[in-house]
């Protein structure tokens, strides 16, 4: 059953999303294996914690379509509205409708960031920049989390969540996300090139229907897989 988008996720941005940094966050959002990080190295993450949680701005806005069809590698939204990809095909396969997320943390904290490498304090910039990777990944799961409890409310599954610019589904596609999402509502642009700014923002799509499985990730979908230290496992 169809189902309007303040019913799945609130139609107004989402500013109530509370994220919590520990260090092992911080090294993590480095790449960096906290059980494997040199002293030094967590002893930074430590003194950045405080700042990088005063910095956080987090913040999402939604938007829920109708799919009409489905055609190779080709998702047909309403209004004739595509999206193309081998990713984005597998991941919307089946679903009724695709639930679509843009989330920032606000640009204070790689303002603060750069600003430290204009200084040349680079071990705080770093850890600075792993505390936005962090946060604004943690941001994404909470609005992930509220959607797919709002869909299983409603007998509805939700499927495996995939952004424009992973293997599988061109970057190119996030102007067609962000002609659906008003992202201006946070403070988030796209480049020329569809990178988005703040860079500490992300993007989604989940298919949302009666039969639709988080059983895959991207992850699985992707020629690194073995070899990325940012696999979901």
């Amino acid at each position: 059953m169809p189902v309007e988008p303040g019913d799945l996720l609130p139609a107004s941005p989402i500013t109530d999303l509370r994220v919590l940094l520990e260090v092992a966050h911080v090294l993590q959002g480095q790449g960096i294996d906290p059980a494997r990080a040199r002293p030094d190295v967590v002893a930074v993450a430590e003194s950045v914690l405080d700042e990088a949680q005063a910095l956080l701005s987090p913040a999402a806005v939604c938007a829920v379509v109708p799919v009409r069809d489905f055609h190779h590698q080709t998702v047909v939204l309403d209004g004739e509205v595509t999206f193309e990809g081998p990713l984005v095909a597998r991941a919307l396969a089946g679903a009724a409708q695709v639930a679509l997320t843009v989330c920032t943390i606000g640009p204070a904290l790689e303002e603060r960031s750069a600003a430290l490498f204009a200084a040349g304090d680079m071990l705080r910039a770093l850890a600075l920049d792993g505390a936005g990777n962090a946060a604004v990944g943690q941001a994404s799961l909470i609005v992930m989390a509220r959607m797919r409890e709002a869909a299983s409310a409603r007998a509805l599954g939700s499927g495996m969540r995939a952004s424009p610019g992973q293997e599988g589904w061109a970057i190119q596609q996030q102007r067609v996300l962000f002609g659906l999402v008003p992202a201006e509502k946070i403070g988030v642009r796209l480049t020329e090139s569809c990178l988005m700014l703040p860079r500490k923002s992300v993007s989604f799509a989940v298919g949302v229907g009666p039969e639709m499985r988080p059983d895959a990730v991207t992850c699985d979908f992707c020629s690194k897989r073995e070899r990325c230290h940012w696999r979901v496992r």
